[in-house]
């Protein structure tokens, strides 16, 4: 054999080593450091116009200024100043996409013990983790890495869980069964998220003109029939100390598919939303959600909410711990803007689209911005 094709065959098993080795997260590429890393490996560096700090990032300014969201009080919305509350809340869906979301009712108690439940998954031995592997979309419990990794050229710093909750009842024995407590922490988390899904529904559907009585006294209407019946989804985030987080981000400026993303998450920073042309730092509140507006919604209200770039920061210093519970209807629906928000004065804006379609666009490239989004809109 000629020596250059030697080398050459060397130089591909190398790379197949290293790609495998990037196959297996983060996580894994942390723990086999020893938790010291000096470099960030080529296949995590983005292009310098997408790097966090750019100024030459394609739209936005990178700012590090700290962002308060807007902030709706559930207890307000059960209260006398109900109607103040969903005009606040209209307000934060047209003009930030966000809102920070504290005094809903659940406890404390459940909040910790779902951050320490997965920080304790990411804790184990990769070998327990790996059990969990997927390449299906369609998987009731899925581990891996980066954004889409199978068609991200470039990876994020970022490991994830994705538990399926639609139904519960038929996923949850694929679930985790370690640590021990794993399923009944999330069964809990999950039933406790999706009844504050259905709470905020009812008052964003109220917001919207679409609902003329209190979601309590809505009993029956067929429209709050399908968000009850509707689709749920947790991800579980893992962010390991980055040794050069200028390089990368633990996600890329995207949008969420849904009507709604719940997002739990610990104290440190990582969190930024593209906000009047600059990106900026989402502060974590204790005790409290990040709700965003997603693709579904911006269709549903034919525009009126905005589903809003968001992205994710790593740092060199400390792991960072979230959990997204993404809901919308259920999967065969069809999500078409509502016929009560379209008129001669604001025309139809959006295709109908589906999950399905949804699945198949992002499994055909690499997902950029809100590309999806875009090709559903009619002008």
């Amino acid at each position: 054999m000629a020596p250059g094709l030697s080398l050459a065959g060397e130089l591909h098993r190398d790379d197949e080593q290293l790609e495998s080795r990037y196959q297996k997260g983060v996580q894994y590429l942390y723990e086999n450091s020893n938790g010291i890393m000096n470099r960030v490996p080529t296949k995590y560096i983005l292009p310098i116009s997408e790097r966090p700090n750019s100024r030459t990032e394609d739209h936005c300014n990178a700012r590090s200024t700290n962002l308060n969201l807007p902030v709706i009080d559930c207890a307000e919305l059960q209260g006398p100043d109900r109607s103040q509350v969903i005009q606040s809340l209209a307000k934060a869906c047209e003009e930030y996409g966000f809102f920070q979301l504290v005094n809903h009712g659940i406890s404390r108690e459940i909040i910790q013990n779902m951050i320490d439940a997965a920080r304790r998954f990411f804790e184990l031995s990769f070998d327990e983790r790996a059990k969990y592997m997927s390449s299906d979309m369609f998987a009731p419990v899925r581990y891996g890495t980066s954004f889409n990794q199978n068609k991200d050229k470039v990876f994020c710093w970022r490991d994830f869980l994705k538990l399926s909750c639609t139904p519960i009842s038929n996923s949850l024995e694929y679930w985790p069964s370690s640590p021990i407590d794993f399923r009944k922490v999330a069964l809990n988390y999950a039933n406790q998220t999706k009844s504050l899904y259905l709470m905020l529904m009812g008052a964003i559907l109220e917001s919207l003109g679409l609902l003329e009585e209190p979601m309590e006294e809505a009993n029956g209407n067929p429209i709050l029939k399908e968000f009850e019946d509707g689709s749920q989804l947790m991800v579980l985030n893992c962010y390991p100390p980055c040794p050069e987080p200028d390089l990368t981000l633990g996600m890329p400026a995207h949008s969420d598919y849904g009507l709604l993303t719940l997002l739990l998450q610990d104290e440190v920073k990582g969190l930024q939303i593209e906000h009047q042309g600059n990106w900026l730092t989402v502060e974590p509140v204790p005790n409290s959600f990040v709700v965003n507006v997603g693709d579904h919604l911006e269709i549903f209200s034919n525009g009126k909410y905005k589903s809003v770039l968001h992205r994710v920061l790593v740092n060199s210093s400390n792991h960072r711990i979230s959990i997204a519970s993404l809901h919308s209807l259920p999967f065969d629906c069809v999500v078409r803007p509502s016929p009560k928000l379209i008129d001669e004065t604001n025309p139809r804006r959006y295709k109908d689209t589906d999950f399905a379609t949804f699945l198949e666009y992002i499994s055909s490239r690499e997902p950029k911005t809100k590309n999806f989004l875009e090709s559903r809109k009619l002008m």
